[in-house]
């Protein structure tokens, strides 16, 4: 029998099926702007179960399910035994009898592990506190797709050193690029988490306490909201802390003249990003939230099908 393949982080795959993805994507895209069916998942089913809420995940799922000739499944702690006394073991042994593909956005990366560990069919990371490879497949399409390879290039993060900074560094040790990282202390990145290998080599990370340095020579440059969903209660003492790690027209002035401004949305106009950054010419953040849809309809279809010629 062969095993299952899950998506839970971005190491899950290696850079040969990055590439095939990549290149999937490109052609799944240019087929749904030509309004040309692809529906390889007839008659497949894919759960997503939402611990946290979304716009883009559930959009971008559903919407790329069915465009691929499947159905969807939506459920909710609310609606389900998964917010109740039910073991999570025991949802996935039932939830993967009745779908052919699950995709969690939950809490705990713990949580979403469990859950693969006893689920028979496929089982995608739409977003955890620790990582969030989806939204990282998506904007290193973007990226390809604006500005060509990623190899050797370099990504400034600016603010939090959370799920999407982890999954960065993933990414750039897979795909050899490199990632400036600038959080403010006490927010920075956990090293031994976001790393394959327990160490991130130089050449693929690097720090800065000046985010405006992180920036220099960029040729990407992308920041989150400075307060994650499940960390509210913390919200204006992040505010204070992270006042100097707005993107600015200025920090994008010292990045190459090519460079990209991407974050994953929702977005705070004066809070983690200026208003004539996010809106203005070097921002692609509509293609990357766009892009959520088909790289996901390629993982989806991978994920069941293998590769397709």
């Amino acid at each position: 029998m062969t095993a299952i393949q899950h998506y839970l982080q971005f190491t899950d795959l290696n850079a040969s099926q990055y590439a095939y993805l990549f290149d999937r994507a490109t052609l799944i895209k240019m087929k749904f702007k030509a309004y040309q069916k692809h529906q390889p998942l007839v008659d497949r089913t894919l759960a997503m179960i939402f611990e946290k809420a979304s716009t883009r995940t559930r959009v971008s799922f559903e919407a790329g399910m069915y465009q691929l000739g499947g159905s969807v499944v939506h459920l909710t702690t609310g609606d389900s035994q998964l917010g109740r006394a039910e073991p999570i073991e025991d949802s996935a042994r039932v939830i993967s009898r009745m779908v052919d593909l699950v995709m969690i956005r939950t809490f705990e990366q713990a949580k979403i592990e469990r859950f693969a560990e006893f689920s028979r069919v496929p089982v995608i990371n739409g977003l955890t506190n620790e990582f969030h490879p989806c939204q990282i497949l998506a904007d290193i399409f973007t990226y390809i797709e604006h500005r060509g390879s990623i190899q050797g290039k370099t990504v400034a993060w600016v603010g939090d050193g959370n799920n999407m900074a982890n999954t960065w560094l993933q990414a750039a040790e897979l795909l050899d690029f490199k990632v400036n990282v600038s959080t403010p202390s006490g927010y920075e990145v956990n090293e031994k988490m976001a790393s394959i290998t327990g160490k991130i080599s130089p050449n693929h990370y690097q720090t800065f306490s000046n985010p405006m340095d992180a920036c220099r020579g960029a040729d990407l440059v992308t920041a989150d909201v400075w307060t994650s969903m499940g960390y509210e209660a913390e919200n204006e003492v992040r505010k204070q802390a992270f006042a100097a790690w707005r993107v600015t027209a200025d920090m994008m002035a010292v990045a190459k003249p090519t460079a990209l401004f991407m974050h994953c949305l929702p977005a705070h106009r004066g809070e983690e990003v200026d208003a004539d950054v996010i809106d203005g010419a070097q921002s692609v953040v509509w293609d990357e939230a766009e892009n959520r849809m088909h790289v996901q309809k390629a993982l989806m279809e991978f994920l069941l099908l293998g590769r397709l010629s």
